[in-house]
Parts: C-alpha cells; sequence; structure tokens
C-alpha cells in the first residue's frame, strides 16, 4: 500500500496518477495538483483554481482569471456555480 502523499491510486490503467494543470493564455503554468489516479477531474476544478497566485507590478497577486476554457471532463453544475458566483465566464462543452 502506498502512502497518502505519494497520489498513487487506482484507475481503468492500474496504478496511476493525475496532474491538475491550470495555465494562463500563453500555455504557462499557474496553478498544479496531482491526485490519485481514481479522482475525478469535475471535483478539482475549484481546488485547482484556489491555488492560482500570479504576482503583479504592485498589490496583491491576481488569484482570479477572466475566463475559463476546460475540457469535457469539467462541465458539473456545481462547477458552473462556483465560477459563476466568482464572476468567471466560462466555455466548457457539455
Amino acid at each position: 500500500m502506498e502512502p497518502r502523499d505519494h497520489a498513487i491510486g487506482r484507475s481503468r490503467g492500474g496504478l496511476t496518477t493525475k496532474n491538475h494543470l491550470v495555465c494562463d493564455g500563453k500555455g504557462r503554468a499557474v496553478a498544479f495538483i496531482l491526485t490519485h489516479g481514481q479522482t475525478a477531474d469535475t471535483s478539482m476544478l475549484a481546488d485547482a483554481f484556489e491555488q492560482i497566485r500570479v504576482p503583479g507590478k504592485a498589490g496583491r497577486p491576481r488569484t482570479r482569471p477572466d475566463r475559463v476554457m476546460a475540457d469535457k471532463g469539467h462541465p458539473s453544475k456545481a462547477n458552473r456555480v462556483w465560477l459563476r458566483e466568482r464572476g468567471i465566464a466560462a466555455t466548457i462543452p457539455e
């Protein structure tokens, strides 16, 4: 049995991990979470976005994007509500 902090879990493909990555418009990583392979993509959207800290020239780091583009692994109603409550526009296929 692997320790919990190794993020190795069972999936259809066997023992796997999942990378939950948030990138900016230029493809640069701004947040990253590693989880067990059986963790659903849709359940990690809010957690991944809570990791965003983009420093600017002055003031507090930016923590919220203007728009989100996500793949069809993230279209849950809870995710759409979470984004809408924060004023973040979303493009997520059903």
